[in-house]
Formats: structure tokens, C-alpha cells, sequence
């Protein structure tokens, strides 16, 4: 199984794919936290700005382990259909609700009170290190349309292969889809996590450049 060193060199590969294809007017956004070394890359590649969308995996009541969807900034809210049909909506709104604090805190500290990138009628690419399920790629994908995106991309260096029939972005681009994926992780050498101090450091090196 072939493997990226770490969510650098990924980002960097994942960048010379998107290079292929002239994208003047895109704008890359990095998933917090892992998917933003990735991003950093990616927009260092194409010389284009970088931001966040803050979205966090909704745990199910009782098992946070057990993810039924995501939400993200700008009350974004993804479902997949077990939650729908067996998790009541009060239940549903408590959990939404402490991931909305937990986001509200990483906005504030990513950001350090600049204002979201606007994306209206340009090209938002959304990056991730890796896709299991699919659900924040989606929630991310979602705020990126909302908030005016004419076009939306993903990209991933590796994903679940059914997980990317999920996500409703007009382009996808993604280097690896192997059978019988089991993690994300798997797939890196490091795999290591990204704190916040380092997706601040990385968001204010590209603010500088």
C-alpha cells in the first residue's frame, strides 16, 4: 500500500493535481485541523488565499464515537440516514448545540477576528487530509455554496471510495481511492495530529505572504 509521508507532502501532491487545471479566481479552504497543513500546500501551489471552514463530526447521544453526521459554521448540518430515522430531534439539537460552542471558540482563535474569505462568485476548494465517511467534506462543501461559491471543489489525497458518492461539490479531486480502506491514518507515514497552534501558524504564514 502506498503511503504519503505526511499531510505535507499529500498537500503538495494534491496541489500539482489541481495545478493541471487554471483556477485564477480560487480561494482554498482547509478543514480543521488535519486538513489544514494539507491546504496550506495546496494554496502555496496555486497562489491562492487560505482560510477555514470550522466543521466538527456529530457524535451520536450517549456514543460520541459514533458519527451521524457533522456541523459546521453558519449553523451547517449534515445528516446521514440512521440519524435521521432513529435519533429524535430534541436529542439532535442538544448534541448540535455543544459542537456549535466548540466551533464558535475555533473560529475565533483561527481567525483571530478577520472575517470568513468571501467566496461569492469565485472558486472555493475545499480540502481535507482524507475521507472516511464523507460527512464534514459534505458540511464543508455546504457553507462553501451558502456563502455564495460559484464553483465548489473537493479535494482530498485519499478517500473511502463510496464516500466521495456523498458529497455534492461540482468537481472532485482526489489521488487515492483504495479498496478496502479502512482509515484515513493508514494512509500516512505521520500521521500525527495537528494542534491548534499549528493551524494558526499556518494561517497566519499565508496571510503574510
Amino acid at each position: 500500500m502506498d503511503r504519503f509521508r505526511d499531510r505535507q507532502e499529500a498537500g503538495r501532491m494534491l496541489g500539482e493535481r489541481l495545478a493541471e487545471r487554471p483556477r485564477p479566481d480560487a480561494v482554498v479552504l482547509g478543514l480543521p485541523r488535519g486538513g489544514v497543513p494539507v491546504a496550506a500546500e495546496v494554496a502555496t501551489t496555486l497562489h491562492a488565499p487560505l482560510d477555514v471552514l470550522v466543521v466538527r463530526k456529530l457524535g451520536a447521544p450517549g456514543q460520541p464515537e459514533f458519527a451521524i453526521g457533522a456541523v459546521g459554521e453558519d449553523g451547517a448540518r449534515v445528516l446521514n440516514d440512521d440519524a435521521r430515522r432513529y435519533i429524535d430531534e430534541l436529542a439532535l439539537a442538544e448534541a448540535t448545540a455543544k459542537e456549535a460552542a466548540e466551533i464558535e471558540r475555533r473560529v475565533a482563535l483561527f481567525r483571530e477576528g478577520a472575517p470568513a474569505t468571501d467566496l461569492r462568485g469565485r472558486t472555493a476548494i475545499v480540502v481535507d487530509d482524507g475521507l472516511a465517511t464523507g460527512a464534514t467534506a459534505r458540511a464543508g462543501c455546504a457553507i462553501a455554496r451558502a456563502r455564495g461559491a460559484a464553483s465548489v471543489v473537493l479535494a482530498v489525497p485519499v478517500a473511502a471510495p463510496d464516500s466521495l458518492d456523498t458529497v455534492a461539490a461540482d468537481e472532485v479531486v482526489c489521488l487515492s481511492t483504495p479498496a478496502g480502506f479502512m482509515a484515513v491514518g493508514m494512509h500516512y507515514v505521520d500521521f500525527r495530529q495537528t494542534s491548534d497552534a499549528e493551524v494558526v501558524a499556518l494561517l497566519r504564514a499565508a496571510r503574510g505572504r
